[in-house]
């Protein structure tokens, strides 16, 4: 059922209910209005009847003549006009006019006037106390006006108030569906075009012009959210696919050279059990280093995976100068003849991932040790708003054509042991912290190289909400960012 004729059908049903709701106060308050003017007469008929009454009484305490008795109740009838009057005396009871039958037992108490029932008459009655002195007597003035006038006059205002009631609800149902129907046109507008998307098939997104109706736009935003949303975790699942994808492809294209060896070690070792000795240890050697070869190729590329992975929360405050210092320790302990010298100041917070950050560090210094002569000099410093880490080794240095060809995947050295995938590493993760790492020669006369990376310095109370995009490291070629998204219309 449509929202409009939801709307016509609740004001439909509610019209007359607030309509009968509002007559029934009405018919209260016109039953009030009567009653007060019915009393009102009352009470001045009681007031101008009083003195008469008082008459009567003395006449009758005085036994006067039955002809001066009749001549003051003429006067007190007269006087009576249009209501009936009942006065009740020590010595009998004189009535006239419209009221209730004499068997009719009258209230306790009328001082003020009060509705009483005779059957299917209604009538509005008032007592006054008579007292007579000269001769003293004592008696009631009972006051009738009848209810019928009034009771009619009600009826007739709960009759025309259900009339409109009745009357009322259709037209106010049918403008109202014309108004609910003009309402929603924004919102059935919307509708149309949010049903026009397809996510799956389509890149355009909702184009919605604001309508001034805060509902429909908090909708349409509300829409866009979820899409961008949908967009940000499709293509983070596309990522994951592609880096799942460049990871296989990587480890079996990299690890198909050592495996064989290894393979073709372990037939000399089997196919000749008595290999001469000196042979058999070379052989042995050679296993080994294949074996830490494929370990540290698989680590690496699981690094890489690890960074091409990684989610924005994972980001926080990071104290560069503990994971230069704790890293530089981790060297000294598995290599002991490295001549390692850190120069780092206190306090330097970055914005980062720290696993990727510790890996940058661990690999620049391995790869400082590994290509140099074992004397390495770290210095961590700021400068202009960056993290500067500078690590200097006294080897033959990185000529100039291979300065940015060293970081991509697998480019080493022929007499290289490693994977091919530290600086790789290096360069992603520094991408990743939205950073720069460049190389140079060693300001000293010695020669060498120097790595330097810099990385921005975290500011309190501000993070980056997004990583950069694209980011897969494991691919042969770069991911190049998806078209920017059109939008749907309605063609009406």
């Amino acid at each position: 059922m449509r929202l409009s004729t939801r709307i016509a059908i609740a004001v439909g049903v509610l019209v007359p209910l607030l309509v009968l709701a509002s007559g029934w106060l009405l018919v209260r308050l016109v039953a009030d209005d009567l009653h007060a003017q019915a009393d009102a007469h009352l009470r001045e008929r009681a007031a101008a009847m009083a003195q008469d009454a008082r008459n009567l009484l003395r006449a009758t305490a005085a036994d006067r003549s039955a002809a001066a008795e009749q001549a003051k109740e003429k006067r007190l009838f007269t006087s009576a006009l249009d209501v009936g009057i009942r006065l009740v005396g020590p010595d009998g009871t004189v009535a006239g006019g419209p009221q209730p039958g004499p068997s009719f037992t009258l209230p306790a108490d009328a001082s003020r006037p009060v509705t009483v029932r005779d059957g299917q008459r209604g009538w509005r009655v008032l007592s006054v106390p008579v007292v007579a002195k000269r001769p003293a007597a004592t008696g009631t003035l009972w006051v009738f006006s009848p209810d019928t006038a009034s009771q009619a006059q009600i009826r007739l205002v709960r009759r025309r108030v259900v009339m409109v009631a009745l009357l009322g609800a259709p037209p106010a149902a049918a403008v109202t569906w014309l108004a609910a129907t003009a309402a929603v046109r924004p919102l059935r507008l919307l509708q149309r075009r949010a049903a026009g998307l397809d996510p799956g098939r389509s890149a355009a997104r909702l184009d919605h012009e604001p309508s001034r109706i805060t509902e429909v736009d908090d909708l349409a935003r509300t829409l866009r959210t979820v899409l961008s949303r949908y967009d940000e975790q499709a293509a983070r699942t596309a990522e994951a696919l592609a880096t799942a994808r460049s990871f296989s492809a990587a480890a079996s294209h990299e690890l198909r050279t050592p495996l064989m060896s290894m393979r073709i070690n372990l037939d000399v070792l089997g196919g000749h059990p008595g290999l001469d000795p000196a042979e058999r240890a070379e052989v042995v050697a050679e296993l080994s280093r294949e074996h830490a070869r494929l370990l540290g190729l698989l680590v690496m590329l699981r690094a890489l995976a690890q960074g091409d992975l990684v989610e924005a929360d994972a980001f926080g405050p990071v104290d560069l100068a503990e994971v230069v210092e704790s890293a530089a320790a981790a060297l000294r302990g598995s290599r002991p003849d490295a001549a390692l010298t850190v120069r780092s100041g206190p306090g330097i917070t970055v914005h980062g991932w720290e696993p990727g950050l510790r890996s940058v560090v661990d690999n620049l210094l391995v790869n400082a040790v590994t290509h140099g002569g074992g004397a390495v000099d770290v210095a961590l410093r700021t400068e202009e708003g960056s993290a500067v880490l500078t690590v200097d080794d006294d080897g033959p240095g990185v000529p100039g054509e291979l300065r940015q060809r060293v970081f991509e995947r697998f480019r080493r050295g022929p007499d290289s042991p490693g994977s091919g995938l530290g600086l790789t590493l290096v360069a992603q993760q520094i991408a990743l912290h939205r950073g720069t790492v460049r190389i140079a020669d060693r300001p000293s006369a010695l020669g060498g190289a120097r790595f330097e990376a810099r990385l921005p310095l975290a500011v309190s109370g501000r993070k980056d909400a997004r990583l950069p995009s694209p980011r897969d490291w494991l691919a042969a070629e770069p991911v190049t960012a998806p078209p920017p998204q059109g939008f749907h219309k309605d063609p009406s």
